[in-house]
């Protein structure tokens, strides 16, 4: 449904931007943040996904300086790549401006609003946190969520998801980040584990993946103009 397109960053770079175009009446823009993987077919198909629903998606290709077109798999050497990309090689701030940049062309049009999975996640939290042009916020298990960024409230409306058995993100913290009690966010837990939104993943849990994305439409839609 949707198509690669490039944009130009804040620093000048042309990065690809997955851009998948609302079907029926729009009801906003959707910066949608990858995890470490890239923008895989996974990451594609749930902008497709959000575009059935009225949203214009955009979704940068963040490791596109350092590697691009990087699509990774689960597992080994590209995995491992995956990992030396979000940890050493990109500057997780340069992924904030990213999203910003893809919020900026979208923010004239109505609404704009932003999900994130695990990497993404956290930026996207972080992006609820700093940035003032958005309508609301859904973050998916995002390990900096609960430790780096726990203090500050989202300026909007944000909701963050997490699974009560994900061996990446100790409950503890998590717990913390509800004891926090931001009036403008919602934490959510599932009886699941990490990635259990995506069914390329071994620990994908439909049951939580489907109530999660149903929470996530209906903040977006209450949240709208």
């Amino acid at each position: 449904m949707g198509e690669m397109i490039r944009m130009t960053m804040d620093d000048g770079a042309e990065v690809a931007v997955y851009h998948a175009a609302p079907i029926g009446e729009r009801r906003g823009g959707l910066v949608l943040v990858q995890e470490i993987f890239g923008v895989t077919e996974h990451i594609r198909e749930l902008c497709d996904e959000y575009a059935a629903d009225g949203y214009e998606v955009l979704s940068p290709a963040l490791f596109d300086r350092e590697h691009p077109g990087f699509e990774s798999d689960y597992s080994g050497p590209q995995f491992e790549r995956a990992v030396q990309l979000a940890r050493e090689l990109h500057p997780f701030e340069q992924s904030l401006k990213d999203a910003q940049t893809c919020i900026d062309s979208l923010k004239a049009k109505g609404p704009v609003f932003i999900t994130g999975y695990c990497y993404g996640g956290s930026v996207a939290w972080r992006m609820a946190q700093i940035s003032p042009d958005l309508a609301a916020a859904s973050s998916y298990y995002g390990s900096l969520v609960p430790t780096q960024f726990k203090d500050d409230a989202p300026a909007c409306a944000t909701i963050a998801h997490f699974g009560r058995f994900d061996g990446g993100i100790p409950m503890e913290g998590v717990e913390a980040l509800v004891a926090r009690d931001h009036p403008t966010a919602q934490i959510f837990v599932y009886e699941a584990g990490h990635g259990f939104n995506s069914d390329r993943r071994k620990d994908y849990h439909e049951p939580s993946e489907s109530l999660a994305r149903e929470r996530t439409l209906m903040l977006f839609k209450a949240c709208g103009s």
